[in-house]
Parts: structure tokens; sequence; C-alpha cells
């Protein structure tokens, strides 16, 4: 397998924002340096060069954001009605239809993930910010009936909740970013986005993209850094009302310790070692393709990846002959190669985990199948998408989150068998299950421990229908209703007539 080079070639937008000697801190309106004039570098992972610097913000320079987020929060944004906020992110949406390629080049050069994968999310995108809009429309109370004697009409009452902090993983932000910054525009809050240290230059780009369509100053806010600093600021800021969210579940039990500074509510998206169940009576010609992706899109560095294949005992053999000759069509290559399906992982030490994760699999006994190894000569983080067979579910390849392009298949008897082994996990945030009978896969979706469960498909997310974890995998939902308790709080109200 070889590395396919780029062929794209970037748009004079991209290449301009590219070239800044340094990339700023997004505060009120403003681009600003960090306080202490830090600056970090960031590498492509496509080729491991130096591709930007950009400003290192520490807690003094959170606490300029959050200044501002709350100034802003009780400005004249605090004024702008339902329909204004509607209008904004419909102005939003089409200036991000616009400008996507320019935003789709910087995210493929900064996150490796291949071009074509960044510009099919684009309609996801686009139907985020629909949703965003109706939400901005559809925030009420209640009127309520009570038992107090006399003439007393109750109701409940919605309103927004302040400064929301927003810590944004590195595996997608250019969307990802949108979960937060759609709820803020809709509800009348106000942000600090962390974005991480590998992966922030489309964050910037969108903060001053947003600014110049509407958006006002000081709500939305962007401090880059490492997590140690920036990062654990926001999360323990006493004026910052909640924080939402994504990445490891280390991380996230962190930041449950720092918000108890001001007992903030929580959105949190954490770890996943999803279950994609293949039964017998499956249909392999879409299972097999749709499982492999499940794993290896995003060279694996997906929270719900599909990580453990378990597939019924008497299809193992098939299934994964059908499985290694779909490997032989993957091409693994450049960010802005428009063929290639997998592009690198995200950085050298990420590479490195992964890698030791295949000795292991090697020395608890699973069969190293397809892959397994660093593709290239040096300079980019490029890896083989791997298989294991004769995988257990007690080997550490199939109970830890490896985030990585790597599939273990562990066999299963039946549909109990299945069920009992997809939930002996840690992790609880997606799974699959493949059958041409509808009451075996319902079985399966009843049965199983997990946020979001997918049937004869996999990874589709809907804002209107919603995402969520379970167990070690965080708590608060994402899409729905629902998304938005966590910008909104409720009073309650008594009124004497």
């Amino acid at each position: 397998m070889t590395i396919t080079q780029q062929d794209v070639e970037l748009s004079e937008l991209a290449r301009g924002f590219l070239s800044r000697e340094v990339h700023y801190l997004f505060i009120d309106g403003e681009r600003v340096p960090a306080v202490s004039g830090n600056t970090l570098s960031t590498s492509a992972p496509s080729t491991g060069e130096v591709l930007a610097r950009f400003s290192s913000g520490d807690s003094s320079d959170v606490d300029l954001a959050v200044a501002a987020a709350r100034r802003a929060f009780k400005g004249e944004w605090s004024t702008w009605t339902p329909y204004q906020r509607q209008a904004l992110l419909i102005r939003v949406a089409q200036v991000l239809d616009e400008r996507f390629e320019e935003l789709a080049q910087i995210e493929a050069l900064d996150m490796g993930s291949p071009i074509s994968r960044v510009r099919n999310s684009k309609q996801g995108l686009m139907r985020m910010l629909s949703f965003f809009a109706a939400q901005a429309l559809s925030i009420s109370g209640e009127t309520l009936t009570n038992g107090i004697p006399g003439n007393v009409s109750t109701m409940t009452l919605k309103a927004p909740v302040g400064v929301i902090g927003g810590i944004i993983p590195w595996n997608g932000p250019l969307n990802s970013q949108f979960w937060i910054i759609g709820a803020v525009l809709a509800s009348g809050c106000t942000t600090v986005l962390k974005p991480a240290q590998y992966a922030s230059l489309s964050v910037l780009r969108v903060a001053e993209i947003l600014h110049e369509a509407g958006v006002p100053a000081g709500v939305l806010n962007v401090v880059t850094g490492r997590g140690s600093e920036a990062g654990t600021a926001l999360a323990a800021h006493t004026d910052v009302d909640r924080v939402a969210f994504t990445g490891s579940t280390e991380t996230g039990q962190k930041i449950i310790e720092a918000s108890t500074s001001n007992i903030k509510k929580l959105q949190l998206e954490l770890g996943g070692k999803s279950a994609d169940i293949i039964c017998a009576d499956a249909n392999l010609d879409k299972a097999v393709p749709a499982a492999a992706m499940g794993v290896f899109a995003n060279s694996g560095q997906v929270c719900y990846a599909g990580t453990r294949v378990l597939v019924q005992r008497s299809v193992v053999d098939q299934f994964t002959e059908r499985l290694l000759e779909y490997m032989t069509t993957l091409r693994v290559g450049h960010s802005l190669d428009s063929a290639a399906t997998l592009g690198p992982v995200i950085s050298e030490s990420q590479l490195d985990t992964v890698l030791s994760y295949v000795d292991v699999g090697v020395s608890e006994g699973a069969e190293l199948l397809y892959g397994g190894e660093r593709l290239g000569a040096g300079g980019g983080y490029y890896m083989q998408p791997t298989v294991f067979g004769s995988v257990t579910n007690q080997m550490r390849i199939a109970r830890e989150e490896i985030f990585g392009p790597v599939l273990s298949i562990i066999p299963f008897d039946d549909i109990e068998d299945a069920i009992e082994i997809a939930n002996d996990s840690d992790f609880g945030l997606g799974g699959a299950v493949w059958s041409e009978n509808l009451s075996t896969a319902l079985r399966v979706v009843q049965g199983v421990h997990t946020g979001t469960m997918w049937v004869n498909c996999y990874g589709y997310i809907d804002p209107l229908v919603g995402f969520s974890g379970t167990k070690l995998s965080g708590y608060g939902a994402k899409g729905t209703a629902a998304h938005m308790d966590t910008y909104l709080y409720t009073k309650s109200v008594y009124i004497q007539l």
C-alpha cells in the first residue's frame, strides 16, 4: 500500500489565511496575541512539516475572553428577538455555504482528514444550522396548574444560562464546533471556545468569518493553547455557567472535577468502544464495507467508531475473507488528495500510540490479518488500516479506545451472546446490528446498553434525532430539544391575581 499525493490546489483565501506569521486569539471581535506573547506550532499530519504558528493562551487570556463573553451576554445581544437570532443563523449558513471550500482545505491540512470526507460533511453542517435556526423559535415554557389556595397563576419560562465554555476535539473541529455555536446563537448565550492544540485553525477562521457575517463582538470568542493551561482554566472558571466538552474519558473526568468550582452543568461526549454486530443473516454486500468504514473513516479517529466487530460464528470466515478483499480497495494518502480514502492520523505521538496497540494485540494472541505498520519513510503520520482476527473481548485491543484505524473481529454464538459481549464494556456511545430479521435487530437494539444504535447502517447523525452516550461515554444530548437544555435554565413563576 502506497501513499497518494496532493492533487488539490489551495484556494487564494485558504493560502492567505495559512500564510499568516501567527494566528492570534479571537476575543471580543478582534484578533489579539496571547497576554504572555507565547506561541505554539502545528504540523500538517500529511507531511509532518510545520503548517502554522498560533497564540498559546492561558488563564489570563481565558479571563479576558470570559469577560468579553459576559459583557456581550448582558449587552445588546440580550435584546435580540428569536426572529433576529434565527435570521442570523440563516445568514451564517449562507456565508458558510459560500466559504466552505476554503474552510475544508484548512481543515484537511490542519487535521489530516481527506478533503473528500470534509467536503462530504457540508450537508450535515447545513442540516445542523437549519436545526438550530428552528430551535431559535422553539424556546418556550409552560402554563401550569397548581394547588395553591386563592387566585394564583403559575408558569415556567426558559432563559439563556449565560457564558458557555466549549472545549472542542481535534478529530473534526470544523463541524463539531457548531454543536456549540449553533446552540449559542439560537439560545442567546455567548461562548468561549477552546479548540484542540493539534487542530485549531478552522475554529479561528470560522470565528472571523462569523463576525464578518454579523455575529456581535463577544458572542463568539476563541482561545487557543494547551489543554493543561487554557482548557483547564476555562473548565474551572467561576464566571463560565456551563461547559460542553467532547474528548477523552480521562479529560472528561478532570472537567467534572473542575466544574465543582461553581457547580456547572455539563454536556460530555467522551470515549467509545462500540460494537458493530454482524448476524448470520446479514447482507454482507452492505455490511462488510459499512463495518470497515465504521472503523476506518477519519483513520479511526471517531468517538463512536465500531472498532469491535462482532460476527456470528457461522459467517466469520466468509465475513473475514470479504473484509480483507475490501481492504485492498482503500487508498491512504495526502489529505489534499481527492481520491484518498484515509488520511494520516493526527500526530506522531498518536501514531506511536496506535502502533503500540498493534504490538499489544499480537502479544495477547490476536491474529494480525492485515496492516499494522507505519506507511512511508517518515514525514507524514500514515498507518496501514489494520485488521485483527481471533480477538476475545477481554483483550486490551477490545476494551481500550485506540483512536486509530484498528478493527477487531470478535466471534459470537447467538444473539444473547452478542448482547452480552457488547455490554461487557466500560463505554456506551454507539453500536449497530446487521440482520435481515427485524425482530432480531430490535432484540439487539433493546438489549445493548448504549446511547445510539444503528440498524443495517452505521454512523448516521441528525440533530432532529440526536446523539448521546451512557456509562463512561458521557452524558447530555447532542441534537433534539434536549440539546438546548444545556444552554437554558427553567424559571418557575407564581403570579398572585
